[in-house]
């Protein structure tokens, strides 16, 4: 497997000269595209109240990425709804538990996440707390299917909540595929919003990047391997693990 041409499923760094892919392609001689796969708007807080969810009825909130605490506080802020200071939250990784604190302020609340980024250590995060009634923020397609086929069968309480929609882009159309050597993923939407524009893609020697648990795993669902995956201890960033895979695999080594 070489490596040369890395699409990144994301919009390109405001500055990409000074971004760690700039070093990956001066380091490496490899060509990185920039394309975000899909896009998400807050639902509007008309929508969200006939879900008749009420959030201030939990006493904690799950969050799973970055994309869904800010689509939250959006609709919040739509709402006029302030979190109480005995609201609990669970993050999946140390990542979404340090953003989230652009919304909350730490010492305030009590902001979790599991300790070895991995679902299982997120699971026994929450049996800790299983007599909170819980809230799942998410988009149209609902709670992840694992995450949701735990809290049933530990009978945990809670409802989901849908705060935002995502669209596809229309990647068939401004995107050469077979181009590429490598892609990176960034969420279960971005491999939803590949199957959908290339229901035929067969993976082949095409390596797959993730960010995130939930990213590795839909990756592992569509029937596709993950070479690489961030965060774990050894690699904390996703381009420290590109950074070791391209080591190996890149057509050209400096």
């Amino acid at each position: 497997m070489k490596v040369k041409n890395i699409l990144i499923s994301q919009t390109p760094p405001a500055d990409f000269e000074k971004s760690p892919y700039a070093e990956l392609k001066r380091k490496y001689s490899i060509n990185i595209d920039f394309y975000k796969f899909f896009k998400m708007e807050t639902v509007t807080a008309v929508d969200f109240r006939k879900s008749k969810v009420s959030i201030l009825d939990h006493q904690a909130i799950i969050f799973s990425s970055k994309n869904t605490i800010d689509h939250f506080f959006a609709l919040c802020k739509e709402m006029r709804l302030e979190m109480p200071e005995a609201m609990k939250y669970f993050c999946m990784t140390d990542a979404v538990a340090f953003y989230l604190q652009k919304y909350i302020q730490f010492r305030k609340r009590k902001i979790f996440s599991a300790k070895e980024n991995s679902a299982a250590s997120f699971h026994e995060l929450l049996m800790k707390n299983k007599d909170l009634n819980m809230l799942i923020p998410c988009g149209q397609e609902g709670v992840h299917p694992n995450l949701l086929a735990f809290l049933d069968e530990k009978g945990l309480k809670y409802d989901a909540a849908q705060v935002f929609n995502t669209f596809y882009a229309d990647l068939a159309h401004d995107v050469d595929i077979a181009k590429y050597d490598m892609i990176v993923m960034f969420s279960p939407n971005g491999v939803k919003s590949l199957q959908a524009n290339f229901p035929d893609f067969q993976q082949g020697e095409v390596a797959f990047g993730a960010l995130g648990i939930t990213s590795a795993s839909a990756i592992e669902e569509a029937g596709w391997t993950a070479h690489v995956v961030a965060p774990t201890k050894e690699f904390p960033s996703i381009t420290d693990a590109l950074d070791a895979f391209l080591k190996e695999h890149a057509t050209r080594r400096r």
